[in-house]
């Protein structure tokens, strides 16, 4: 009885002391933020792009802890569907189907992690696609984890 009475009493100090929890740890609960709201931001809610030009894309993105990631992804709005966080409204044009849209995803990594970045990415529009309605839409992600997104309207035209 006195062993068992010793395993149990041991039992219960190893699941206080293994459930005890580290007050140093500091958990980031906070999304890393985007915005084209700033000089050189591009682009702006309803911009109008040509077909053949080139044009940069820029955002800035900041974190309360480290940055380590963002991405675009430019693709036809045909449909007028919509995206979580679009803030203006925009003139669209009639509904149509897609012949030979556009859509860019490319992914990219930040070095060092630092709590605030600039980006700009260089985007040729190419001179075959189908004008209408379009989306940009940049993400970011932080060494955590934690995504925010963001959805521009946009138009390409002739």
């Amino acid at each position: 009885m006195k062993r068992i009475l010793s395993i149990l009493g041991t039992l219960a100090l190893l699941a206080t002391t293994a459930c005890s929890s580290d007050d140093n740890t500091t958990i980031d609960e906070e999304k890393p933020t985007i915005s084209v709201n700033f000089t050189g931001g591009f682009p702006q809610a309803c911009e109008s792009l040509k077909r053949g030009e080139t044009y940069t894309f820029s955002a800035k993105v900041t974190d309360n802890d480290a940055l380590a990631a963002y991405s675009i992804n430019l693709h036809h709005n045909f449909d007028h569907h919509t995206h979580d966080d679009q803030g203006a409204t925009c003139d669209l044009s009639p509904i149509k189907s897609p012949v030979n849209p556009m859509l860019i995803v490319e992914n990219y990594t930040i070095e060092e992690g630092p709590k605030e970045h600039t980006f700009s990415i260089e985007v040729t529009i190419p001179e075959d696609i189908d004008v209408g309605d379009y989306h940009c839409g940049y993400s970011v992600t932080d060494q955590t984890g934690w995504q925010s997104r963001t959805s521009i309207d946009l138009k390409i035209i002739e």
